[in-house]
């Protein structure tokens, strides 16, 4: 919306189906004498208009909200993947424009105002009008206050997806290091005794089979005890660590 300023009249340029000047004409039709004060000068209407445009803006806040909680939810949720990045760039995007309007909307009415004083005789100042100029600057930085919050818990909330997504990657990570570092020492012995050569230690013997294998299921299982003493497989520290934490603390 485009607003030029005369001395008494006040002309504003926007859509044909714009709500809020219908907003604030119906008010001023419905004003009685017990009712809301009628505007004296033209800028003080001007201040109604984009007090109503900024409101709108303040009327938005739940249902974008409702959706950033729900996109935060689903982008922690571990049983499905996140698939809707478009739209969820899409809203950053908006609350990137929103905030930059606030901001230049901020630094207008903080112009309008210092104009207002600097040109204006102190005696002839009027205390309503600078009210309202005060409440409509309050109403953007709620604005701005709001949409900074948004930004900050969307990005929070993709950080946490990500780390959560390394996280359980890891751990698949550490699964398959754990079944490599098991089967490592097995594929030795296999390999050992796969060599062709005319004497090897029970080759000749019948329960020689028996006995290596009985050696490599051994082994695996002390190297699934070992691993499991030490917590590789889990993101709390042994005992032997957890230990020798306390021992460096202590003074």
């Amino acid at each position: 919306m485009t607003f030029f300023v005369f001395e008494r009249l006040l002309v504003t340029v926007s859509d044909a189906d714009s709500r809020t000047i219908e907003q604030v004409r119906q008010r001023l039709l419905d004003a009685h004498p017990g009712g809301a004060r009628l505007p004296q000068r033209p800028e003080e209407l001007m201040l109604r208009l984009l007090n109503g445009m900024v409101d709108r803006y303040l009327e938005l806040r739940q249902p974008l909200t409702e959706r950033l909680d729900r996109w935060q939810r689903e982008l922690l949720d571990p049983r499905r993947p996140f698939s809707d990045w478009a739209a969820l760039l899409q809203a950053r995007i908006e609350i990137r424009k929103l905030e930059n309007l606030c901001e230049e909307q901020d630094d207008a009415l903080q112009e309008l105002r210092d104009s207002y004083l600097e040109s204006t005789p102190q005696a002839q100042q009027s205390d309503a009008y600078l009210v309202r100029i005060a409440d409509v600057i309050e109403h953007v930085r709620r604005v701005l206050r709001h949409a900074q919050r948004l930004e900050n818990s969307l990005e929070t909330a993709v950080q946490l997806h990500f780390s959560a997504t390394a996280h359980r990657t890891n751990q698949v990570i550490r699964l398959l290091t754990v079944i490599t570092a098991v089967f490592a020492p097995l594929t030795l012995v296999t390999g050992v005794f796969g060599m062709n050569f005319e004497s090897m230690p029970l080759i000749d013997r019948p329960e020689g089979f028996w006995l290596t294998m009985a050696a490599m299921a051994a082994i695996a299982v002390l190297l699934l005890v070992l691993f499991w003493t030490q917590r590789v497989l889990s993101d709390r520290p042994s005992r032997l660590r957890r230990w020798w934490r306390r021992a460096r603390l202590r003074p």
